[in-house]
């Protein structure tokens, strides 16, 4: 539903506005900023959503508005979009994990095999449109007009970890805004291939899609030059999507989408339909995929977690990656519980200054119950800013 369907339930003090829209109440700018920041450090709600870099980005913002996510974030959407998505499991393409044993030869990426895998991922989503059957005419009416997918990647952390690359550091960011560039290029041109194969999407207009300050304006110009040409199959190509379920049960327990390792050894708590709680021990998959190569000695640096890096390292692997992604990226920024509101805010306006479409907050508190904790908590632990103020 849009905002403007949207009616008072009460008579008395809401007015419609020269645009349509609803006002039922009016405040001062800095009062609500104040009031957003405050709930994303009390219980980690609202996320913040900004419109002006989702529609300045916007391939069709020429003939679209969009006001609203999917749930997660990480694919804007117009009035009765969908997000079809296909996240590439990042791991995968890591070659010779953290180097071979008692040798010089590091551990490296497959990048052509990357590249192959994004061009099929496109197609593979492009006949995802055509099979889906839409719960709503306008749905089906609305995919078929634009076209719009979503490849993005899972595991980018751990991937980082078996290529000896520490996430919050200048050349893990240097690798994550390369694999985010790989996917870009490939993705259009992909798009531009199929365009040529089965014609572009019926709403298909250069000029509109190559608007100055569009995403598909800043492509390379040999694909830029190419899409002018032929054509585009699908209006939006690119997200990075929280990946839970894909992480979990095709990623060999691989970090989540964009995120950091949570911990090398999990624990994950399930509620049954019974209303009991379960606790099952996992492992991360790079920590299983190192140990299965015996290593022995210290824990290396690459296995950073979320709880031992700054919040503002994690903005900037998002700030890293953003450029080349036409959608959104999920991403929630973990907080030691002893953050600020202040600190909350400034992290709002760094996200914002750094042209972010989106960002949400989780700070350890007694309002949420976690799904994943690290092994050792309850109790002693060696990881004490995870656990404290955590209920269990």
């Amino acid at each position: 539903m849009s905002p403007r369907d949207w009616r008072p339930t009460e008579a008395a003090g809401p007015y419609v506005r020269g645009d349509g829209l609803w006002v039922y109440q009016s405040l001062p700018a800095r009062q609500l900023w104040q009031a957003i920041a405050h709930g994303a450090h009390h219980c980690g709600e609202p996320g913040v959503l900004f419109l002006d870099a989702l529609e300045r980005d916007n391939n069709l913002r020429a003939i679209e508005t969009l006001q609203a996510t999917n749930p997660c974030g990480e694919q804007p959407l117009p009035a009765h979009g969908a997000c079809v998505l296909g996240p590439l499991i990042f791991p995968s393409f890591v070659r010779q994990a953290f180097g071979l044993p008692g040798s010089a030869t590091a551990a490296w990426l497959d990048w052509p095999a990357l590249a192959q895998a994004v061009r099929g991922q496109v197609r593979a989503l492009d006949n995802a449109l055509d099979l889906t059957r839409w719960p709503l005419p306008e749905q089906a009416q609305e995919a078929q007009a634009k076209r719009r997918l979503g490849v993005g990647f899972t595991g980018l952390a751990d991937a980082l970890a078996m290529l000896g690359l520490l996430y919050d550091s200048a050349a893990g960011r240097a690798m994550a805004r390369r694999v985010a560039q790989t996917l870009r290029d490939q993705a259009y041109a992909a798009s531009v291939a199929l365009a040529k194969e089965r014609g572009p999407y019926p709403l298909f207009d250069a000029d509109v899609a190559l608007t100055p300050g569009t995403f598909a304006s800043r492509l390379p110009p040999a694909l830029r030059a190419s899409l002018r040409k032929h054509g585009l199959r699908n209006s939006h190509l690119l997200s990075i999507a929280p990946t839970g379920s894909v992480s979990l049960a095709f990623g060999d327990n691989c970090s989540s989408g964009i995120e950091p390792i949570f911990d090398r050894v999990q624990t994950r708590v399930l509620q049954s339909p019974d209303g009991q709680t379960q606790r099952y021990e996992i492992q991360d998959h790079a920590w299983r995929v190192y140990q299965s190569l015996g290593r022995a000695g210290p824990v290396p640096d690459v296995f950073v977690t979320a709880w031992q890096m700054r919040p503002e390292d994690q903005l900037a692997m998002v700030s890293a990656v953003q450029p080349y992604v036409d959608g959104g990226i999920s991403k929630t920024l973990n907080l030691p519980p002893n953050t600020s509101v202040a600190a909350v805010q400034a992290l709002l306006m760094q996200a914002w200054l750094e042209g972010l479409k989106d960002l949400a907050l989780y700070r350890p508190n007694r309002v949420h119950s976690p799904v994943l904790q690290p092994a050792l908590c309850p109790g002693a632990s060696a990881n004490p800013v995870a656990c404290s103020e955590v209920p269990v």
